[in-house]
C-alpha cells in the first residue's frame, strides 16, 4: 500500500458528513508499515464501535466509515473474516455496518459485514501458515490472501457507494 497523509484520509472517507471527517482520530501514521498493508484498518479509541477502512482505489484513497456490534459474538465456536477470510474465535470477529454514501445513508440505508474485530487482516495474513502440501510456501499464500482482500475489498467498498 502506498503510504497516506492524513489529509488524504480524512478527505477519502465517502460516507460521513463534514463534522464526522473532522472529528476522525488518525492511527499512529508514523508507525504504519506501508508494504505489509492492503488497507489501513483501526478503530477509534474514544468511540469503541467507531472503526475506517481506507485503501487505494483507482489510484486514489478511498476510506469508509464502519460501526462494531456493540456486543460480541458468542465464544465457543469459531468465525470468519469477510475480507481475510481467516477463521478464529467468535469474539475476534464482529458484525460491522458502514453507511452506504450520499443521500441513501442520510436515510439511514446500510451495508453490513463481518470483518476482524481490531480491522488489521494485512496482519493476520503476513503470520506465517502451517507447511502443507497444497500452498508449499507462506509467501505464495500471503500474496494470494492480500489480493483476495484487495478484491473483496473493493466489492464491500462499490456496495457502499452504489457503483
Amino acid at each position: 500500500m502506498r503510504p497516506l497523509t492524513a489529509e488524504d484520509i480524512r478527505h477519502s472517507l465517502v460516507n460521513v458528513d463534514d463534522e464526522e471527517r473532522h472529528a476522525v482520530v488518525l492511527p499512529g501514521l508514523h508507525e504504519t508499515v506501508w508494504e505489509e498493508r492492503e488497507f489501513l484498518g483501526w478503530r477509534d479509541p474514544t468511540h469503541p464501535t467507531r472503526g475506517y477502512i481506507v485503501f487505494w482505489r483507482d489510484n486514489s484513497p478511498t476510506g469508509v466509515a464502519v460501526r462494531a456490534a456493540e456486543s460480541a459474538m458468542p465464544a465457543g465456536r469459531p468465525a470468519m473474516c469477510s475480507l481475510c477470510h481467516t477463521q478464529q474465535p467468535a469474539p475476534q470477529v464482529s458484525l460491522f455496518v458502514a453507511p452506504k454514501a450520499g443521500k441513501r445513508g442520510q436515510r439511514g440505508d446500510t451495508v453490513g459485514t463481518y470483518l476482524c474485530a481490531d480491522l488489521r487482516c494485512s496482519t493476520l495474513i503476513r503470520i506465517t501458515p502451517p507447511r502443507s502440501e497444497h500452498l508449499p510456501t507462506p509467501e505464495r499464500e500471503t500474496g494470494q490472501r492480500a489480493v483476495g482482500i484487495e478484491q473483496r475489498l473493493e466489492r464491500f467498498t462499490a456496495r457502499v457507494v452504489d457503483d
